[in-house]
């Protein structure tokens, strides 16, 4: 049987999209989805300007024609971290992560059904828990030996051996159908099949029985991968030529566990993909002009995982290491550590304006608050995903009255937290800290084409 040509799009940049990390702004989210949104600070729950529906508002993709979008981005993410005041303890260093440059896909597709019905696709990706630190900061002789021995070769920053990082990639697969039951008024479903892949290196000094419910599933595991599914909905209503508004929903995602890592995860491995809603309008004062602000919350406290404090490893650690021999609190552990990510707010705000028939312009700001506090730095060195303030700007040339294409520029602020460090309650000094730092840059373009 022929396949359709968009089934085979769809299905090649779903497997792509398995090797690329999406570029993370807003904790490990994207700022936005689609060229044109990003333009605009990620703001489009009331906008039905691409066929990305299944990743923002599938409410809103009734309103928009048929077409499909084809994009690639360059995002290059710059990650750091640093300890200090270790004194005689001997374990203050200082690295900066490499894999700095990736090339992310995206793809959607709308298909008009009836001028109230439309179905589509979206497929998208999440990420930018992706860090990979050179070992060698920290010398033999340091209390990195306490927790590992003399291995022969410098500890990397966590007091393990070789190269530090993790690896994150989630994919998201949305078919999804809008609905209008009554004119101007649209709602939206969309199933989400979700897979993710994940490697840690560099964690030897955690991989132990004082620390870890299953040693050996802790580091160097090479990829574990997981699947899962949930469901996003959504609504949006215009209510006049000038004003829209819009809301979705996206449930939380039950990912099956990485068991090669279920020493390090908490609950054996668990890794569930957080729920999110965001509510927004949209005013279009003329032709010309289209403001959307947008405000998103993104649940990081259900994952444990994710959420749970890294200071609970103190409590796992055994009496003879100052700990309280928790086993529940130590890393896999049904309380297990974890990374500390706190609950976010997100604004988005975006600007367009149609300078004539062939050039749009846009421009946008996002704010998101940080979901690391300072007590969780240390754990967060692998993922320091803290910057709170983006800039973007984008424009789309009509290349004729059926397609287009859609360049953007997001900039990421650099920012950095400092806390002390869990260290400091396996022998090093109170005075040691640790800083993470990151900023983002991105670049893309789209080539989109109604049919």
């Amino acid at each position: 049987m022929k396949q359709n040509p968009l089934t085979t799009l769809c299905l090649a940049l779903a497997a792509a999209g398995i090797n690329a990390p999406a570029h993370a702004t807003d904790g490990y989210f994207a700022n936005g989805y689609g060229m044109k949104a990003n333009g605009m600070g990620g703001a489009a729950i009331a906008v039905a300007q691409e066929p990305f529906g299944g990743a923002v508002n599938p409410g809103a993709m009734s309103f928009l024609g048929s077409e499909w979008q084809l994009g690639v981005s360059w995002f290059s993410p710059q990650r750091s971290a640093q300890r200090s005041g270790s004194g005689m303890a001997g374990i203050d260093g200082s690295v900066d992560s490499g894999s700095s440059n990736f090339f992310i896909p995206e793809f959607g597709g709308n298909w008009n059904i009836r001028p109230d019905l439309a179905l589509g696709v979206t497929v998208t990706g999440n990420g930018g828990m992706n860090t990979n630190y050179a070992g060698g900061q920290i010398p033999l002789q340091s209390a990195c030996a306490g927790f590992r021995g003399n291995q022969g070769s410098p500890y990397n920053l966590l007091c393990g051996s070789g190269n530090l990082g993790v690896d994150l990639t989630q994919l998201l697969i949305a078919p999804y159908a809008s609905w209008q039951p009554v004119k101007g008024h649209s709602i939206g479903i969309a199933p989400v099949i979700a897979y993710q892949r994940f490697k840690a290196e560099g964690l030897q000094a955690f991989d132990n029985p004082a620390l870890s419910t299953s040693p050996g599933n802790v580091t160097n595991n090479g990829y574990a991968d997981s699947w899962g599914a949930g469901l996003r909905v959504g609504y949006m209503g215009q209510f006049t030529e000038q004003i829209a508004f819009g809301a979705a929903y996206a449930s939380r995602i039950g990912m099956g566990n990485f068991d090669p890592y279920k020493g390090l995860f908490a609950q054996s491995g668990g890794f569930d993909i957080p729920s999110n809603f965001t509510v927004g309008f949209a005013l279009r004062p003329t032709r010309q002009w289209l403001i959307a602000l947008d405000y998103q919350r993104i649940f990081y406290d259900q994952p444990a995982s994710v959420h749970n404090p890294s200071a609970y490893i103190g409590a796992c650690a055994p009496p003879q290491m100052g700990g309280l021999g928790q086993r529940d609190a130590c890393l896999g552990g049904s309380s297990g550590a974890g990374f500390g990510w706190q609950n976010i707010d997100v604004w988005k705000i975006g600007v367009q304006y149609a300078l004539d028939e062939q050039w749009t312009l846009r421009g946008g700001y996002n704010h998101s608050d940080n979901p690391i506090p300072p007590q969780d730095v240390t754990f967060n060195i692998l993922a320091p995903g803290v910057v709170k303030d983006q800039w973007s700007a984008g424009a789309t040339w009509r290349i004729d009255p059926d397609s287009e294409l859609t360049g953007t520029l997001m900039v990421a602020q650099n920012n950095a937290v400092t806390g002390p460090s869990l260290f400091v309650g396996f022998g090093a000094p109170s005075t040691t800290t640790e800083t993470i730092a990151m900023k983002e840059t991105l670049a893309g373009v789209a080539y989109s084409r109604r049919f």
